[in-house]
């Protein structure tokens, strides 16, 4: 990533609180490397399932897990944050004028809590997601930044990266260090 930064002071010990579970992480810096895996299985619950392993090479690795599943609700996605699903969020997909793919975030619970009650909008944080392959350089390029109604600009980064295609058909399909730690089965 050519740059991660996050906002005020304020923001940190959240950032903290969300490393231990793989969902933020409170580090800065500029040229970080970077991977991301993706799986797509069936969970526990059979739904199809895509889960994104995002690690950043900071003096400590941090991972920032996502799991994405079709909800019940016509043309959202939630995808489930962190090691532990402690959160849903909803999102939408639309395609920016470039051809690249906007994804934004909408309603959040808590789905670790009976009935998965909506956080209030001061606790959550918005991002909006722009991703899109850049033919001058032969390269993905994305664009992530959260912010708060409150905080205001919470995280974000912005970079570039190639993917390489691998088949997991044969070794025993996903790895069990992506799979989350806890499922749930809100949809």
């Amino acid at each position: 990533m050519g740059q991660i930064w996050h906002g005020s002071p304020l923001v940190t010990p959240f950032l903290r609180l969300g490393s231990s579970r793989n969902i933020l992480f409170p580090e800065r810096g500029r040229d970080v490397a970077f991977t991301i895996a993706n799986y797509a299985y069936q969970d526990g619950f059979g739904r199809e399932t895509v889960t994104f392993v995002r690690t950043f090479q900071f003096t400590r690795p941090r991972r920032f897990d996502a799991t994405m599943i079709a909800s019940d609700r016509p043309g959202t996605v939630i995808d489930y944050l962190g090691a532990h699903q402690h959160l849903a969020v909803d999102l939408d997909f639309r395609v920016s004028p470039a051809g690249g793919l906007v994804i934004t975030s909408g309603d959040q619970r808590v789905s670790a809590l009976p009935g998965s009650p909506r956080c209030p909008s001061a606790l959550t944080g918005r991002a909006t997601v722009h991703e899109w392959y850049d033919d001058s350089v032969d390269r993905f390029r994305i664009e992530v930044r959260v912010t708060n109604p409150v905080l205001g600009p919470v995280i974000g980064y912005q970079g570039s990266f190639t993917a390489e295609y691998v088949s997991t058909a044969g070794d025993g399909g996903v790895p069990r260090h992506v799979r989350p730690v806890r499922e749930s089965a809100r949809t």
